[in-house]
């Protein structure tokens, strides 16, 4: 067993945001995103994997296929189907997410009538 401290250690770049690799293995990766206010993950696609974002600390902007922006808080789970599109972008304070790729035997997008919480 391993633990890992989510909020030390935080490490803010000038030019744009940071990712930080926590967990990498064969069954995916967890990677910690620090942005400053008002920088951007700029939207895109990974890979054949499925992908879950927590919000951890601060408030943004959180993009999907849809390109809907949902604002978001700590304690916030955003769930994309497998190579969804996906972005992010801090708002007025310091936003810190994590970013679970996993690796699925069969992905599939969440089933129609799947309980989903509306973030306001």
């Amino acid at each position: 067993m391993k633990a890992v401290s989510l909020l030390d250690g935080l490490v803010f770049k000038e030019d744009g945001p940071n990712a930080q690799p926590l967990v990498v293995d064969e069954s995916g990766r967890v990677m910690r995103f620090t942005l400053k206010p008002g920088q951007v993950l700029k939207p895109h696609r990974g890979p054949k994997i499925a992908l879950l974002m927590i919000v951890l600390k601060g408030r943004g902007l959180f993009r999907g296929e849809d390109a809907q922006p949902i604002e978001c808080g700590p304690g916030t789970m955003l769930v994309f189907d497998v190579e969804e599109l996906h972005g992010a972008q801090a708002l007025d304070e310091e936003l810190v997410f994590l970013a679970i790729l996993r690796q699925t035997p069969d992905p599939q997008p969440l089933p129609h009538g799947a309980p989903v919480i509306q973030v306001q």
